[in-house]
């Protein structure tokens, strides 16, 4: 349903049943899935990819060229899968030479006034507070919550399942399954009742807060840790994530958190 107020390109392959509301601008070489609903004053840009039963709200911009210097007019897309919910307001740039493309995954909550830069990789269930700023080619993980007004820096990971306080700084990786707060931020726990809410019992809660009294608690460095505990602890699916993730860490992990 398309009100006349709305602008769609000729060129664009929009689905029957995707809603635009007036002062809509959708231009050529953009895809919309069915059941999308396209709020007032949005824009979509070309090279972006819409999937299906997502909602958009007013005053989002959707594929704009990146905010990177190095971008020379080279063909890159913005892809977004199904069921996503974007706020007022929020800009989501296209990729760069670099990595091809932004990407945002499915089921994903985005609050008002967030950015996502060029080249950022989010996957599912994954919850941006409001003002949420990222750079670059931040890599965000299935089922991290970032509360609102926190900066995230280029290249930056942040692993499934962890959960960042309002207002924080990330400058380095934040690994999965943990709470982060403070500045700088470091690691304040295990995101326990955001484990709990996902299925994970008891048992495999405390094999994670283990892992991490070694990594954080125990006076050794990430490399020796990472040594002690894949020696010392079974292997499962949590060890192993955790373990990858660090040794995988370009900009390094954040801190522990040791009281004044």
């Amino acid at each position: 349903m398309k009100q006349p107020l709305a602008y769609v390109h000729p060129d664009a392959k929009v689905a029957d049943n995707v809603v635009i509301e007036p002062f809509v601008s959708i231009d050529h070489d953009v895809e919309i899935g069915e059941g999308t609903r396209i709020g007032s004053s949005v824009t979509i840009l070309p090279g972006t990819r819409i999937g299906k039963n997502c909602n958009i709200f007013p005053g989002a911009v959707i594929g704009a060229i990146p905010q990177d210097l190095k971008f020379r007019g080279e063909y890159t897309t913005v892809e977004i899968g199904d069921n996503n919910t974007i706020r007022e307001m929020v800009t989501i740039n296209r990729g760069t030479a670099s990595k091809g493309k932004t990407v945002l995954g499915n089921n994903n909550l985005i609050m008002a006034y967030v950015h996502i830069a060029h080249d950022c990789f989010l996957g599912n269930n994954i919850i941006l507070g409001n003002n949420t700023n990222m750079a670059g080619e931040v890599i965000v993980d299935d089922w991290a919550i970032i509360s609102g007004m926190t900066g995230i820096h280029q290249f930056c990971r942040i692993g499934s399942h962890v959960m960042i306080g309002g207002g924080s700084l990330v400058r380095k990786d934040v690994p999965p399954f943990i709470k982060a707060g403070r500045e700088p931020l470091s690691y304040v726990g295990i995101n326990s009742i955001g484990l709990r809410r996902r299925q994970y019992n008891n048992e495999k809660i405390r094999e994670i807060q283990d892992i991490y009294r070694y990594i954080y608690q125990k006076g050794l460095n990430t490399s020796q840790a990472a040594e002690i505990i894949e020696a010392e602890m079974p292997a499962s699916t949590e060890r192993d994530e955790i373990l990858l993730f660090v040794k995988d860490s370009k900009r390094g992990i954040i801190r522990g958190y040791y009281p004044d």
